[in-house]
């Protein structure tokens, strides 16, 4: 069985790749969620004025993973903190988000938040918003630190901390360091 859950953590090259290492991951699709231009486009998309965030939908089996266990990863491996951005992505296309299906998920989502704010100085600014109409995204985007992402120099300066990050404090659910 698997279950599935949407969640913006800026640019989704990042977050996709994080998530692939993830312990009962079994898939994590990049796309866009929560905007008003239907069908939007990347360039759209980056250009701020959808309203769309870039995302993932991540399908886990929740027998291998929990999702308030995947849910601590996120927002481990993304600066929640800060509002419309990511680094040098800076936009409403790069907030932190969350989009539950329904309630339960709803519901540990807003644990999450919690947990993440008493572990943070700084307030947590992710977002729960309304589950939205799911647009993947463009076929190059999809799996994009496995095929084009090593030679963009974006996403070696960002994904590699992301991903000792993850291999470092959830050593356990990471891929990569139980196969080590």
């Amino acid at each position: 069985m698997t279950d599935y859950v949407t969640l913006a953590g800026g640019c989704f090259w990042c977050t996709e790749a994080v998530f692939k290492d993830v312990i009962g991951v079994e898939s994590a699709e990049s796309g866009y969620i929560g905007g008003h231009v239907p069908d939007p486009t990347y360039k759209q998309v980056c250009g701020g004025d959808t309203g769309h965030a870039e995302a993932i939908r991540i399908g886990f089996d929740p027998e291998q993973l929990k999702l308030g266990d995947l849910l601590d990863i996120f927002f481990a491996t993304h600066d929640a903190t800060t509002l419309n951005r990511q680094g040098n992505d800076v936009g409403t296309q790069y907030r932190s988000a969350m989009f539950p299906a329904d309630d339960a998920q709803k519901a540990e989502m807003e644990a999450a938040l919690e947990r993440a704010q008493a572990d943070s100085p700084k307030p947590i600014v992710t977002t729960i918003e309304p589950m939205d109409t799911w647009y993947e995204a463009e076929g190059y985007h999809q799996d994009y630190w496995e095929t084009s992402g090593r030679s963009n120099p974006y996403c070696m300066a960002v994904i590699p901390p992301k991903l000792q990050k993850l291999r470092k404090s959830f050593a356990a659910r990471s891929k990569a360091a139980v196969n080590a």
